[in-house]
């Protein structure tokens, strides 16, 4: 192969050899391409990404191959970096909401969650919370559970060929948004659960629609199953690719379905309860392979015990009609009373009404609530939770401000990265692909 009539395959020195840029051929034309440098036996340095379809949003992998061996793998990331852990410093603790629910786009009402259980441990309320709100968040991150398993698994079955469960697990993902949808008024980036609680309370006949979600959701998901399950060509690509035993998973700090996929049971909604969690009838799913295909596995049956907890909390909530679902204390409730209008907006005609013609100090209250927020205690708060990809936690300082002195979330996408290489090096290029869609890194998570 000629590298000096091809532009698009153009020869460069660098400090370390020569850099060939490859826009497609066959792998035996580099191959010969590289015969006459010195030191080189087939053995090449290429990036996968960070603009490519198969590294789950902009993560860069560089690859030192042998042949179609992968010797090396590494991670460059931070190339969705937002500042959002920064930015939240200049913002209200409530404001901090609209920003973390930004991370891992893919699972916003954890996100939410941990830093909302965080805030509520340094104010102290946590045994304060209403009830319904606990249960509705519960409802919502079990939706939302089902929802971004849906997006690992469409999108894993995609980089394989599987286009049938691409297309069928995208299907499944709208109904769980448009309930979403329905409940928050978002189907994304929800900013719903607050310190305190939640924003607002069910609309008239979601308990009915999340019934009917489930029970649909119930006759879909065994499609999943007939198509991969036993699938050989689907097996043939994930069994014994990414293997990662037990003792490699708690080195490294990996948590989620990878960590349940060696057999191991830990799940924070058992270990360590949240949200009422403890009162739930539900089952920890593992799988015992340490494999792709052990994780697909262990992610299929998770959607199955979500569909239980959904109905627990639907038929809990339809004990709570009317019950409050933001703390009472209306130096924390914020905004003091959020509900629909009859125009479908912003606060009710009675609070309105309330704050700006009959109480000079609840619009004073209200004013200086909104634009300047509640102070926190000084201290510091980590709460845990099992997110869709593993444990999810916001550690969260306050200097007694307005304003969060510091918050960092450990984000499992960042922390599971780090299989990349163990779970990659000595297979074959293409499973790299799979390795890295058995992790569901999502990128925004990772890089904040």
């Amino acid at each position: 192969m000629s590298t000096t009539d091809d532009v698009y395959a153009g020869a460069n020195d660098t400090t370390e050899g020569k850099v060939f840029t490859v826009t497609g051929r066959d792998w035996d034309e580099i191959v010969e391409g590289l015969a006459g440098v010195e030191g080189v036996e087939e053995r090449v340095v290429v990036n996968m990404g960070p603009q490519h379809p198969s590294t789950h949003g902009v993560l860069r992998l560089i690859l030192e191959i042998e042949g179609e061996t992968v010797t090396e793998a590494r991670c460059g990331i931070g190339y969705l970096h937002t500042g959002i852990e920064k930015n939240m410093e200049f913002r209200s603790w409530v404001q901090g909401t609209t920003f973390v629910t930004r991370m891992d786009y893919l699972s916003p009402f954890f996100n939410e969650a941990t830093y909302c259980l965080g805030v509520e441990r340094l104010l102290d309320i946590e045994d304060q919370i209403p009830e319904k709100a606990s249960v509705m968040r519960v409802l919502l991150m079990e939706l939302n559970r089902i929802s971004s398993h849906l997006v690992c698994i469409a999108t894993g079955g995609m980089e394989i060929g599987a286009l049938t469960v691409t297309t069928i697990g995208f299907r499944e993902r709208e109904l769980v948004l448009d309930l979403v949808e329905l409940i928050t008024g978002l189907r994304m980036n929800h900013a719903f659960i607050r310190p305190g609680g939640v924003a607002q309370d069910l609309p008239p006949g979601a308990l009915d629609e999340i019934r009917g979600f489930v029970a649909l959701m119930k006759k879909r998901l065994p499609e999943y199953a007939a198509l991969c399950n036993a699938n050989p060509i689907f097996k043939a690509r994930l069994v014994d690719v990414g293997h990662l035993e037990l003792d490699g998973c708690l080195a490294l700090g990996i948590t989620g379905p990878p960590l349940r996929a060696t057999g191991y049971p830990w799940d924070l909604r058992k270990t360590e309860p949240y949200c009422g969690y403890e009162d739930y009838d539900f089952d920890v799913q593992t799988w015992d392979t340490c494999d792709a295909y052990g994780r697909f596995r262990v992610r299929l049956n998770e959607m199955w015990e979500s569909l239980k907890l959904i109905e627990q909390a639907a038929d809990r909530l339809a004990g709570l009609e009317g019950a409050p679902v933001m703390v009472a204390d209306k130096k924390i409730a914020w905004p003091s009373q959020l509900s629909i209008g009859s125009d479908g907006m912003g606060n009710s005609l009675d609070h309105i009404r309330h704050i700006m013609g009959e109480s000079m100090e609840a619009l004073i209250h209200h004013f200086k609530l909104v634009t300047e927020g509640f102070r926190v205690p000084p201290g510091q708060a980590y709460v845990p939770i099992e997110s869709p990809r593993g444990e999810l936690g916001a550690h969260v300082v306050s200097d007694g401000g307005t304003r969060p002195f510091r918050t960092h979330f450990r984000d499992p996408s960042f922390t599971n990265l780090q299989a990349t290489s163990v779970m990659s090096e000595g297979g074959q290029v293409a499973d790299v692909i799979v390795a890295i869609a058995s992790i569901d890194p999502v990128m925004g998570g990772v890089d904040r």
